[in-house]
């Protein structure tokens, strides 16, 4: 057992948490790495990649029972992000997002909205989640999506851009500045659109350089009609509500880049034990062993870390 095995067998998980990633182990080897090359070439959405996952009933893992969930612990979603992002890294996008959308909904929800809308995502549902403009980014608060009152609707104008699983989400977290509330941080709101309202629309699906199995999408909000009953919070609360996410969502993009890591350097340690130069494996070679040294022990420090964090 190598440095890196050791540290995956000290990950502090529950018996039944460690036999779920067990079966995301053997899941993501068997059906989901097999495929990701193709769905990468071609960049189709990995539609079957998801249909196994929905097989294992990961979604459930993030949602309380209450919602039709069976919840395990943050540590254990983490260690399944990074296995089936090391299979599939634009897999580990399009599934990690689902949690990055909902769990707002699920911290902040009232009980009718999360009974109405959780059990979508817990049965296999995707999400998006639904911030970034052309002109706010990282500083949210320069974005231009309007929300306005109408009666017992919100009606949404604006759009978005680069929005992880933007044309087959069956639920959007959408954030959106209310009319009618001075300032730019004191007016951002967020609700939940649901697919299919009339008004939605993808403008154009992005062609990247890589991850191109995950679906990178602008997409355009021209009078959507949405209930009140899906606003979360009170209008003025996007905010607070977006950054408690991004708490929860920054260590889980860790631990995608980990998994992509992970499999990089195997398949890296995998190439020098068998290439050879002047009759001599690689991996004999000093300077060669330098670098495999520092890098194990790089991967080794991140990932202590993510595990401290999970817990």
């Amino acid at each position: 057992m190598n440095l890196l095995e050791r540290l995956d067998a000290r990950i502090a998980l529950a018996e039944e948490e460690r036999m779920l990633l067990d079966s995301v182990r053997a899941l993501a080897r068997d059906r989901i790495a097999p495929r990701a090359e193709h769905f990468d070439r071609t960049a189709e959405f990995p539609w079957e990649h998801v249909r196994a996952i929905n097989e294992l009933g990961l979604n459930a893992m993030f949602v309380p029972e209450a919602y039709g969930g069976s919840p395990m612990s943050y540590t254990a979603y983490l260690a399944c992000v990074r296995e089936i992002s090391q299979a599939c890294a634009a897999t580990g996008i399009s599934w990690a997002t689902n949690y990055h959308a909902m769990k707002p909904l699920i911290d902040w929800g009232t009980e009718e909205q999360k009974q109405r809308l959780v059990p979508r995502i817990a049965e296999g549902g995707l999400a998006a989640l639904a911030i970034t403009e052309p002109d706010a980014g990282s500083d949210a608060t320069g974005m231009r999506t309007t929300f306005r009152e109408d009666g017992n609707d919100i009606v949404i104008n604006g759009g978005k851009t680069f929005i992880t699983n933007g044309d087959v989400a069956d639920l959007y977290l959408v954030f959106g500045k209310w009319e009618g509330i001075a300032g730019a941080k004191e007016s951002i709101s967020v609700l939940v659109l649901e697919k299919g309202t009339r008004g939605l629309s993808v403008v154009r699906l992005e062609d990247k350089m890589g991850t191109r199995a995950s679906s990178t999408a602008t997409i355009a909000f021209d009078n959507c009609r949405v209930p009140r009953a899906n606003l979360l919070g009170q209008p003025g609360d996007g905010l607070k509500i977006l950054f408690a996410s991004l708490n929860k969502s920054r260590p889980s993009v860790a631990a995608h880049a980990l998994g992509i890591a992970r499999a990089a350097f195997e398949d890296a340690v995998a190439y020098i034990n068998e290439r050879k130069q002047s009759g001599r494996r690689i991996l004999e070679f000093q300077g060669i062993q330098f670098m495999v040294a520092d890098l194990a022990a790089e991967l080794a420090l991140v990932e202590s870390w993510l595990w401290q964090v999970g817990a």
